[in-house]
């Protein structure tokens, strides 16, 4: 029995540093580069949104510093001015985690075809394939939406879908609500490929927001300022005509006319989405 005790120490001490250690916080922004991150552009253009060039400045050719590190409320962020359509994404690719982040909208106006509207810009998730799919700057991804009154929406990008459980009203207006009808949205599908969270949960511009998404074998769900706004489900691609699961990928912070801040950029694995997430 003492022997049989011996060995079971280190295997119960085995199991437990394992498990915390796969709950530990891993930092994706090290608050002094951009390392670890690549950086991929649309067209060149005016204000307006006309095209200045014919060619794109594509990958890891940021010349103007449409994302930069800049010092923001006394701590380091990622600054996205908007000037140019595009993305930047991680090096690394991430399944099965919860990512934590702060955002906040910056002071200037609007640009090239987001003039007077809404500030836009989105977080992507399980980006995967070439940079510029299906003609849009952006990896083929699922889109946790971040936009003025309409954080935590869901598009899908370049060819992601899933499916959402919604309210339907006048105009196909879907609005995601946990005992609603089972909708499968993508770019082939009747609903279309945008879904509306169910409570908008966002502070006035000018305040940072925590946003806080957890991906777990095909189910992600959308928390904005600890609320749940949205719970997604059997996340697919389309290609070449079928579905394909999509569960992991990068991870990609848009640039769409409007300036913003990112910090406190964090993720960790998980083996399970907390009950109390799953409104």
């Amino acid at each position: 029995m003492a022997r049989l005790f011996l060995y079971c120490i280190p295997i119960t001490f085995f199991f437990f540093f394992t498990e915390k250690k796969s709950q530990k916080w891993h930092h994706l922004f090290n608050g002094k580069d951009l390392k670890g991150w690549d950086s991929y552009l649309d067209y060149e253009t005016d204000s307006f949104g006309k095209p200045v060039s014919p060619t794109k400045l594509g990958f890891n050719n940021d010349r103007l510093k449409v994302f930069s590190v800049v010092i923001e409320n006394e701590l380091p962020a990622i600054r996205v001015s908007g000037k140019i359509w595009g993305g930047l994404s991680t090096v690394e690719e991430f399944s099965d985690y919860h990512l934590q982040l702060q955002f906040k909208w910056g002071n200037t106006a609007n640009w090239g075809h987001k003039r007077g509207k809404k500030k836009d810009s989105g977080l992507l998730y399980h980006g995967t394939g070439e940079h510029g799919a299906n003609n849009e700057p952006w990896l083929k991804s699922q889109e946790f939406q971040i936009e003025e009154n309409n954080t935590g929406d869901y598009w899908g990008v370049a060819g992601a879908g899933v499916e959402i459980n919604t309210i339907n009203t006048v105009g196909r207006k879907y609005i995601y609500n946990p005992t609603g009808t089972v909708t499968t949205f993508s770019q082939s599908s009747y609903a279309g490929r945008h879904c509306e969270k169910i409570v908008d949960a966002e502070y006035p511009i000018g305040q940072w927001n925590t946003l806080d998404l957890y991906c777990l074998k095909g189910i992600s769900v959308h928390v904005v300022n600890g609320k749940t706004v949205m719970v997604l489900k059997n996340s697919f691609q389309e290609k070449d005509g079928l579905k394909k699961p999509l569960t992991s990928g990068k991870l990609q912070l848009q640039s769409e006319g409007a300036e913003l801040f990112y910090r406190n950029i964090r993720i960790r694995s998980i083996s399970e989405i907390p009950p109390e997430i799953l409104n």
